[in-house]
């Protein structure tokens, strides 16, 4: 059995709200997978829904542009949030978030020039590697673009401008004003960075996070007691929940928490009298999806002071 340590249980706890002894239990019962923990403090009612993403475990920057009606983010990471604070790191992403607009993929980026005469992106990765002294990687970017409209920007707590810890674009294909698409999107932006939405759509949301639901609802349907076909209905009630919840066009607008967004798009789309689609959005959050371990630091101090923690 994996040894369940103090740090993962706070990380479990961080994610979920759930009572450090629950989470203890969550993650014995587990085997100490993490994942599963979530899951498992779920279907006891323990816990409310967590996203996809889990909890940021990486430093450096998001970076993003925009030129005309395309737009482009990037990630760059780094060992220490001390590094994403160095100007040489801040230029560096900068410069990368431009070329990513120019570009297609990580390898095309990574071999675009780099400005200045200084030899590829890689080429100026590695000095910076070796000058700042801390690993640093180009872990992934994305585009969008629209035929007209505008594609609108926004960096949650911007260290400087265009760079932060979470980075969203929002693509709106429109004949309408600039000005009114620009004031729409950044809306839109700021509700993306807040809500985290999974897909655009409903039906844009990945079939296995639904099959994920749908066994946790199942699960916690189970131990209700009732009629089968009240069961069904609780399960399919429950995923229609977490789809509307997470599928940007039906969530409910952060900003005045009570208008689905799809019926703010509408109104402004009367307003300015002409459509507006909302094509796309993409939104990165430092170091999402990326493990890293939990160091205990009671531990290593007892270690260095040569006691037994």
């Amino acid at each position: 059995m994996a040894e369940i340590t103090a740090a993962m249980v706070r990380d479990l706890r961080e994610r979920t709200g759930a009572g450090m002894m629950d989470c203890k239990k969550a993650l014995a019962e587990t085997s100490g997978d993490m994942e599963a923990a979530v899951d498992w403090l779920r279907t006891k009612g323990l816990a409310a829904a967590a996203k996809k993403a889990g909890r940021t475990a990486a430093e450096g920057l998001i970076g993003v542009a925009v030129r005309g009606t395309k737009g482009a983010v990037v990630e760059v990471n780094s060992e220490t949030d001390f590094v994403a604070k160095n100007d040489q790191f801040q230029a560096f992403v900068k410069a990368v978030s431009e070329l990513a607009l120019d570009v297609g993929g990580v390898e095309g980026l990574l071999a675009a020039v780099y400005p200045g005469g200084t030899g590829s992106v890689q080429e100026q990765l590695t000095n910076n590697i070796a000058t700042i002294g801390e690993n640093q990687s180009l872990r992934r970017m994305e585009t969008v673009e629209v035929g007209q409209g505008a594609v609108v920007s926004y960096v949650h707590n911007a260290v400087t401008t265009g760079l932060g810890k979470i980075g969203v674009l929002v693509a709106l294909e429109s004949a309408a004003p600039a000005d009114k698409l620009e004031a729409l999107g950044k809306q839109l932006a700021m509700h993306v960075a807040a809500a985290n939405p999974v897909a655009l759509d409903e039906s844009g949301i990945d079939p296995a996070l639904i099959e994920r639901e749908r066994a946790i609802a199942t699960e916690k349907a189970a131990t209700s007691g009732k009629p089968a076909e009240i069961v069904a209905k609780m399960v399919d009630g429950a995923v229609a929940k977490f789809a509307k919840e997470n599928a940007l066009l039906s969530q409910v607008f952060v900003i005045d928490g009570k208008t689905k967004v799809s019926d703010v798009i509408a109104s402004a789309a009367k307003d300015a009298g002409s459509p507006i689609t909302l094509k796309r959005f993409v939104r990165f959050q430092l170091g999402e999806g990326i493990e890293r371990e939990e160091s205990d630091f009671a531990a290593e101090v007892a270690a260095a002071a040569g006691q037994k923690a």
